[in-house]
């Protein structure tokens, strides 16, 4: 059934291998639950990433996603877990994982978590006039 919670991430080829860019992905929904209460967490998840030779496909990672709906998590252990799972299929050159915790008791939350594959080094940004 394709709206069953996985905790499989499917990858396809890069389709552009001998370039450096970015892929964005917004994920508006995510949730998983306080350990300390099981009161659901909500957050907005934001995945950078500079392919190296494959890419995560999106079906799979919605479903990768929705697996954390009924499970505890500390806001910390949860992002670098996903970023770590991610970097584990994709072996990117660079990924960022922004997650943006909504409010719990008057405090929000944001955790970034990164990876940078050895000997990769970002272009230089273009400045145009």
């Amino acid at each position: 059934m394709s709206s069953v919670a996985s905790n499989k991430l499917d990858t396809f080829p890069n389709p552009a291998p001998e370039r450096d860019y970015t892929v964005r992905i917004r994920v508006p929904e995510f949730t998983c639950l306080c350990p300390k209460t099981g009161q659901p967490d909500f957050a907005e998840l934001t995945l950078e990433y500079v392919p190296e030779a494959l890419c995560v496909e999106l079906k799979s990672l919605k479903l990768y996603v929705w697996s954390f709906r009924d499970k505890g998590a500390f806001h910390e252990d949860v992002t670098n877990r996903i970023l770590t799972d991610l970097v584990a299929v994709m072996s990117p050159r660079f990924l960022r994982l922004s997650a943006d915790f909504n409010v719990r008791g008057g405090i929000y939350t944001s955790v970034v978590a990164e990876h940078r594959a050895l000997g990769w080094n970002p272009l230089q940004p273009v400045q145009l006039p």
